[in-house]
């Protein structure tokens, strides 16, 4: 799924693209009607240059003069001239002749103030060569010369008559960079820019909005991982982004609703299942001692009431370690952590249960990678190991082996207790150190939940490790050097 950054820049892109190609298309057009406009003024200067041709024959039709050049015969000529340019606007021309040079001149759609009547003196080699060339060949010529802002066109074509040596020539120029047409390019690309500009800066503008909106919204949501429920949202200014926030912070409402009603109602579960459990683990020595009792009560044989006072009192003990042990999973534990060599600590906890373990045919190591001391309450600690090598103890066929470790794995205290028993059953994984959940019969499943409530005191998890055979019960704590 494609973001909505990545869509506002993708359009940002193709508003880029379009102007440059906008731009592309007007300097083509207006290059292309600089191109037209030369050729229409070559057209023109060419149709000019006939015309001239076509007025002077009919000029010296009949001639019946001298064929030397004075004075009466230019002021003759300058009639067919004017007659043949005034319809050819911006076009200047003449007649020439090799030998005498210009014999006539005219431009008659001069803008000027006056008539104009001197041969431009910046053109005239151009005007001696056009005039040259077409002499010498006999046929019409043009020279072109193009620049920065305008083409200058000069024609010129051979003329028959009396006079020798004589040409008529045409001249104009052609603006390419200047003009309406650039005036209207000029106006089209600063309005093309203007638009494309603004819009860039108006997308990008809400490109930058919204990722702030956006980074606002994430970092509030990131602020709340500490917690079960929904931060409130602030509102971010964007009527859309609103909608959205409102939705979230109503869900993030009835989210934290039904949490507390799905808490409280935990918590009574959890309490009818303790008063369940306990009720059954209270209700079998109550129902041992009441039979021992009776028993007693109905025999005359001192040695019997004896022994069902003595079976009365070990059920009472039973009981008496049944309730501390369930003081301890309830009340909070306060440790009081101090400076413990990790070494001498591991093997002062597996020596009070070698004993034991000998006993049950079971060999009993430990094992520390670190020989450094680490800080933690050692009374709870070894408690808690404690039940968890007993419940190893009591997990393990003859012949198997348990494996107390103590390591610093990423940066935190691990103790490790492994046994060669059979596996813990998978229907109860997920349950094993909660109260009175026992994978033996006579067991109370209170020892776990101990374990369990002193790794939280020490801010630490107990939990159940990955192992290929056996199980590997680990404690885990965060890593306090001395």
């Amino acid at each position: 799924m494609r973001s909505l950054r990545s869509r506002l820049s993708a359009l940002w892109l193709m508003l880029a693209m379009s102007g440059a190609a906008t731009a592309y298309l007007l300097l083509e057009s207006f290059q292309q009607s600089s191109e037209a406009r030369v050729a229409r003024a070559e057209d023109l200067v060419v149709r000019s240059c006939r015309d001239i041709a076509d007025r002077y024959q009919f000029f010296v039709t009949g001639w019946s003069g001298s064929a030397s050049v004075d004075d009466r015969l230019r002021q003759d000529l300058l009639p067919v001239i004017r007659s043949a340019l005034a319809g050819a606007p911006g076009v200047e021309g003449g007649i020439w002749q090799a030998a005498s040079g210009s014999l006539a001149y005219g431009y008659p759609t001069y803008e000027g103030t006056g008539p104009k009547t001197d041969l431009p003196a910046a053109e005239l080699g151009v005007i001696e060569q056009v005039n040259a060339e077409a002499r010498r060949s006999g046929r019409p010529a043009t020279i072109r010369n193009d620049g920065r802002s305008q083409s200058l066109i000069v024609h010129a074509c051979p003329l028959r008559g009396p006079l020798q040596d004589v040409t008529a020539w045409t001249m104009t120029r052609a603006a390419t960079a200047e003009g309406p047409a650039y005036t209207h390019l000029l106006i089209g690309l600063i309005v093309l820019a203007l638009t494309r500009l603004g819009s860039a800066i108006w997308l990008a503008w809400i490109l930058v909005s919204w990722s702030r909106r956006i980074a606002a919204i994430e970092t509030a949501l990131g602020g709340a991982t500490g917690t079960a429920d929904l931060p409130h949202l602030p509102q971010t200014g964007a009527r859309e982004l609103d909608r959205l926030v409102d939705a979230v912070n109503d869900a993030g409402h009835r989210l934290s609703a039904e949490r507390r009603r799905a808490a409280a109602a935990e918590r009574l579960a959890a309490v009818g299942r303790l008063s369940a459990n306990l009720a059954h683990e209270i209700r079998n020595p109550i129902a041992a001692m009441r039979l021992k009792a009776e028993n007693a009560l109905a025999s005359s044989d001192p040695a019997r009431k004896s022994s069902a006072l003595e079976a009365i009192l070990q059920q009472v003990a039973r009981l008496d370690a049944l309730l501390r042990d369930l003081l301890a999973t309830t009340q909070a534990v306060q440790p009081t952590p101090r400076n413990v060599a990790l070494e001498g600590f591991l093997r002062s906890t597996i020596d009070a249960h070698r004993e034991l373990a000998a006993h049950h045919a079971l060999a009993l190591r430990s094992v520390c990678s670190s020989p450094r001391a680490a800080c933690f309450d050692p009374s709870q600690l070894q408690r808690a190991l404690d039940n968890l090598i007993l419940n190893a103890i009591q997990n393990t066929p003859a012949g198997g082996e348990i494996v107390v470790a103590a390591e610093i794995h990423g940066g935190r205290l691990l103790f490790r207790v492994t046994d060669s028993g059979p596996s813990v059953d998978a229907g109860i994984r997920d349950r094993l150190f909660e109260p009175f959940v026992s994978t033996r019969a006579d067991g109370t499943g209170l020892g776990l939940a101990i374990v369990r409530e002193i790794a939280r005191a020490h801010q630490g998890e107990a939990r159940l490790g990955q192992t290929h055979h056996g199980n590997s019960f680990e404690i885990s704590l965060p890593w306090q050097p001395s």
